[in-house]
């Protein structure tokens, strides 16, 4: 029993000394309880590997974040960067503009004439006459302004609805009411873009209506009265800062707000619940058609219930008249005086054409957005080092 024992100890003594040479402090040989037990290795089935392999992919997988949750949505917060959603509300705009912008022409046309001084009937009627008059680049009258500045209001607007709904979710699920309320705050910060756009732009499509009523109705031009050489929208600001300072860049800024904050607390929730009903799954992200449909069906949608608002700005910001058109102090003149002279139905001048305006308009962003073409641009540039 002595010899077997000494045998065993003998083992032990060098099985710890293989355990510590190793380490950096000197120890003796540890205790049989110390001593860690290592079993072999057993022969797996085919079974039995294949069982471990899932496993351990269901456990990488658990770590792993979907990538649908990088990829940017407008229908909720995203995890885009803010110079990719600038980006992506700036391309969106510039494509939207360029698409739309000769309806946008007849729509604020038809809104401007009075009954006094009804030059077109309609809005294929209004393009006939223009390109007839004009030729086919007086249908981009203003273009240039919409252009310039349609960049950053689309991106403010944009980015800033996303910045609300982001801070206002709750485990990212938003309800009615702070959608809303996301949609109210992107309405009153892209104002600071839109209504000096707005204000230039009206005054450049304008010019063309009153040129062509001074030759079509002469009744409606005062005698003696000089016709004017159409602006630039250069000229127009320098006048407007001269006289008025940076005040009349924001004329009509009432009205504006008015018609953009409705605007956009109708358009962004109703986008946004559009958008979920064509979602693949319950966290999957919606088709780019379904976001294209759902931006032209909300756009539209709003677009129409705040035609009333817009023809009052319109009129607000119109500083060139004919002789017998009314001239107004305020929203509520304006009102009141539409109502007097024309009828409640005036209120819906170019409703058609707005709706027309928007629903691409809208429909193109969401797509720009959802796309996550700011990502893209922005992924060839050099990243930095940390």
């Amino acid at each position: 029993m002595r010899s077997g024992n000494g045998k065993r100890e003998q083992r032990q003594r060098a099985g710890g000394g293989l355990l510590c040479a190793g380490c950096s402090h000197t120890s003796g040989a540890p205790t049989p309880l110390e001593q860690p037990v290592v079993e072999p290795a057993r022969p797996q089935t085919p079974g039995q590997a294949s069982a471990g392999a899932r496993d351990r992919s269901a456990q990488i997988k658990a770590h792993r974040i979907p990538a649908e949750q990088h990829r940017p949505t407008a229908a909720g917060p995203s995890q885009s960067t803010l110079p990719a959603k600038l980006i992506n509300g700036g391309v969106a705009g510039l494509i939207g503009v360029t698409c739309v912008f000769p309806i946008d022409l007849a729509k604020t046309r038809l809104q401007n004439q009075q009954n006094g001084s009804r030059l077109y009937t309609s809005m294929s009627d209004c393009l006939i006459k223009t390109i007839r008059s004009e030729g086919y680049f007086g249908m981009y009258r203003g273009a240039a302004v919409n252009l310039t500045l349609v960049t950053p209001e689309k991106a403010i607007k944009l980015a800033a609805n996303d910045f609300f709904r982001h801070h206002l979710s709750k485990d990212g699920k938003l309800t009615l009411v702070k959608e809303m309320l996301a949609g109210c705050g992107a309405g009153t910060c892209q104002v600071i873009v839109t209504t000096p756009m707005e204000m230039l732009k009206i005054q450049l499509q304008d010019a063309g209506r009153i040129a062509a009523q001074r030759k079509l109705m002469p009744q409606t031009v005062a005698p003696g009265t000089v016709e004017p050489k159409s602006p630039t929208a250069m000229q127009i600001s320098r006048e407007l800062f001269r006289e008025k300072g940076i005040a009349g860049l924001y004329k009509g800024l009432g009205a504006t707000l008015l018609r953009d904050v409705p605007f956009s607390i109708i358009y962004f929730p109703l986008f946004a619940n559009l958008n979920n009903l064509g979602k693949r799954g319950a966290e999957g992200p919606a088709p780019f058609y379904v976001s294209f449909l759902s931006g032209c069906a909300a756009g539209s949608t709003a677009a129409v219930a705040v035609n009333p608002v817009d023809v009052i700005k319109t009129r607000l910001q119109s500083l060139n008249r004919g002789s017998t058109e009314d001239t107004y102090s305020g929203v509520t003149d304006c009102i009141r005086k539409i109502l007097r002279n024309e009828g409640p139905a005036a209120f819906l001048k170019g409703a058609y054409c707005r709706a027309l305006v928007i629903a691409p308009l809208f429909g193109i962003a969401q797509v720009v957005y959802f796309l996550g073409v700011g990502e893209y641009i922005l992924s060839f540039l050099p990243k930095k080092d940390n």
